[in-house]
């Protein structure tokens, strides 16, 4: 699998890269510039000196050159030799230049490397005056370091600087990114491509085009359910009544009692459909806030849930009563109460017991809803929230839509839903907190 890499390190890695690319390139040009201005200038410094020397009719004269010494510049090999002595073909360091016909430049090798000599022939003796090439070279090199020097020292803030321009101009793709990784896993809202650079622009379309996709399955997906849970309750409903009819005339009929437990459950999943679909349409709708009295309706729906906990002969009851005056959305409260009370019902075992608490933390309304039933992982506690997600191993077989009911509630109201292990009771607790205005 391919691994991810970061375009700003790619562009400051191939940026400095190219910084010592053209540093080298430099120092190269550098070098042949200042080689072919020092050989100009020695050039003309060696005819110079071997006119003025040829110039008084000099006697031969013999230069002093030692292998072992560093030479510079400035050091210059003059040698006068007179032809009837042949002092070319014995001479030891093969310095001297063969008789020539006219004066210029010329050059030859020895073992001492490769020479530059101007040579002007006399009458008797020539006069050339000699100066090693390697010199020239550590001139230019040296020259060419100077050079280069400033840039050598300068780079590394540069890259620096180059570095933190880089970063600062990646700071709208970062600004980016962190607006998709905050985003909660609904909110499909359109976003603004006027605050971002053009280079974003096309991107940003494209997924404000995927989120309107998205948008409009899911509603479709909401309004089909919607429609079908509509379509559906009126023949269940009718079902349900002539089932119930058939059972006081055979109230010991196997097949009958099935049915009429498997009608319970079909009717159960159709009204949480319904529920769902609401509070779907809650989101969108202008429905007005109001003062609720949180205990009241906790209590209220206590009433209205009690007979399915004593059928199981379950303890079901108010733990903390304190009274919370809140501000919201009262579909949306009753909603919360009822799914959270019905669900501790049906997962809690029989002689069960449940607890219902209503009270204030600061400027935060507190439900809370704990049992003594198995209670859940928690690493499935994101995933009880999903829509027809149901635990494995609960027996109890349900819609699997009362919580998704809940958190949809919980958000529209905007604030928090929490799974934990209960520490009194032992099964599931969880938390609803709302803020009070």
């Amino acid at each position: 699998m391919t691994q991810p890499y970061s375009l700003q390190k790619q562009l400051v890695v191939f940026t400095s890269i190219f910084s010592v690319v053209m540093g080298c390139i430099l120092v190269f040009s550098a070098y042949r510039t200042a080689l072919e201005e020092t050989n100009e200038i020695l050039d003309a410094q060696l005819k110079n000196l071997a006119e003025r020397v040829a110039k008084f009719n000099p006697d031969p004269v013999k230069s002093k050159f030692s292998h072992l010494k560093q030479y510079h510049e400035e050091d210059l090999f003059v040698d006068v030799w007179a032809y009837d002595q042949q002092s070319h073909l014995h001479e030891k360091f093969k310095q001297l230049v063969e008789p020539v016909a006219k004066s210029g430049f010329y050059h030859h090798t020895n073992h001492y490397g490769k020479w530059h000599t101007y040579v002007i022939p006399l009458k008797t003796v020539q006069v050339q005056v000699s100066q090693q090439d390697s010199v020239r070279q550590a001139l230019a090199i040296e020259l060419a370091i100077n050079m280069f020097l400033p840039y050598l020292i300068i780079m590394p803030f540069a890259i620096y600087g180059l570095g933190f321009i880089i970063r600062r101009n990646f700071a709208p793709f970062e600004q980016f990114k962190s607006e998709l990784s905050t985003r909660k896993p609904n909110e499909l809202t359109v976003i603004d491509p006027q605050q971002y650079p053009i280079e974003l622009v096309p991107s940003i379309q494209a997924i404000n085009q995927l989120f309107q996709r998205i948008s409009d399955a899911q509603q479709e997906q909401k309004q089909f359910i919607a429609d079908a849970a509509h379509e559906l309750r009126t023949p269940i409903t009718a079902l349900n009544l002539q089932t119930k009819i058939l059972l006081k005339e055979l109230p010991h009929h196997e097949s009958l009692i099935k049915m009429n437990n498997g009608l319970h459950r079909t009717q159960h999943l159709v009204g949480q459909l319904l529920n769902l679909a609401q509070q779907d349409s809650l989101n969108a709708s202008n429905e007005k806030k109001m003062s609720i009295r949180l205990d009241e309706r906790a209590y209220q729906s206590i009433e209205q849930l009690i007979h399915l906990a004593l059928a199981k002969e379950i303890d079901l009851g108010m733990e903390r009563y304190e009274h919370v005056q809140i501000i919201n959305y009262s579909s949306a409260i009753d909603s919360i109460l009822t799914n959270l009370i019905e669900n501790a019902i049906k997962y809690t075992p029989p002689n069960g017991i449940i607890n219902v608490s209503t009270f204030q933390e600061n400027d935060i309304a507190i439900i809370q809803v704990e049992d003594s039933g198995p209670g859940i992982s928690a690493d499935l506690y994101e995933r009880i929230k999903k829509r027809f997600y149901r635990v494995e191993q609960h027996q109890e077989i349900g819609s699997g839509l009362g919580l998704s009911i809940v958190e949809k509630a919980v958000e529209r109201m905007g604030g928090n839903l929490i799974f934990d292990r209960s520490p009194q009771l032992g099964g599931l607790l969880v938390r609803v907190e709302i803020k009070l205005h």
